[in-house]
């Protein structure tokens, strides 16, 4: 009686959660949700379905998992400096998301997804508890705390999507346009427009195309920031 053949390539050490986790992850990096399928990471790793099923479970599982040790890993690689204060721990905070989601450009949908589909999951909680105690150290009156800090996570979540290709339907934008050359044509369309009529969009055209992300990013924070304290 013959022995049967192994299937050749088939991984032989039992893989981990954070192994998997971890191709996957590259795998969404280098191609987006598309990228990710079970078989592809199944090929990836030179193991079967079950084992990644086992581990982490379906691929919304996997997507999600992914979010979270994402999220999580920004967020506690992102200490806010000795002595900070709570718009400091807040922009702190702020700009690991914003960061996290310029590397990951998957990532800004899933984040997104997670708040709004699990609000007891890891990056739900995360994220509202590192900013709401922020919250309440500015003074923030505890009636408002939540609609303080929804705004924050709702600004953030906003402003980081538009820097990331979003995944899925993006009503004909072209997610891969490159940046200079967008701002560029949308200046050259502002400056086409009407002075009389548009005075202050003629007026930025100039900052339209020289403006930093990150640092609109922070200008906002800001704003929100300085209406906060006057809840006090």
């Amino acid at each position: 009686m013959t022995t049967p053949a192994r299937r050749p390539g088939r991984r032989n050490q039992v893989l981990s959660r954070e192994q998997i986790l971890a191709a996957a992850i590259e795998l969404l990096d280098g191609g987006g949700e598309g990228a990710l399928t079970v078989r592809a990471l199944s090929d990836r790793l030179s193991t079967g379905a079950g084992a990644i099923a086992y581990h982490v479970g379906k691929r919304d599982d996997l997507l999600d998992a992914a979010t979270d040790v994402v999220v999580m890993a920004a967020l506690s690689e992102a200490p806010a400096p000795a002595r900070s204060t709570p718009a400091e721990e807040i922009r702190v905070a702020a700009l690991a998301l914003f960061d996290a989601i310029t590397a990951h450009r998957w990532l800004a949908t899933r984040l997104t997804l997670q708040i709004v589909r699990n609000p007891v999951g890891p990056v739900t909680v995360g994220v509202f508890e590192r900013i709401g105690r922020q919250v309440q150290a500015l003074g923030v009156p505890q009636e408002r705390w939540f609609d303080a800090a929804s705004t924050l996570v709702h600004y953030i979540l906003g402003a980081v999507s538009q820097n990331a290709r979003i995944e899925g339907d993006t009503s004909g934008i072209d997610g891969e346009v490159d940046r200079e050359e967008y701002f560029g044509a949308a200046s050259a369309e502002w400056q086409a427009l009407a002075p009389d009529s548009y005075p202050f969009m003629h007026a930025v055209i100039a900052q339209i195309r020289d403006h930093d992300d990150r640092e609109q990013f922070l200008t906002g924070i800001a704003v929100i920031l300085d209406g906060l304290t006057r809840l006090r």
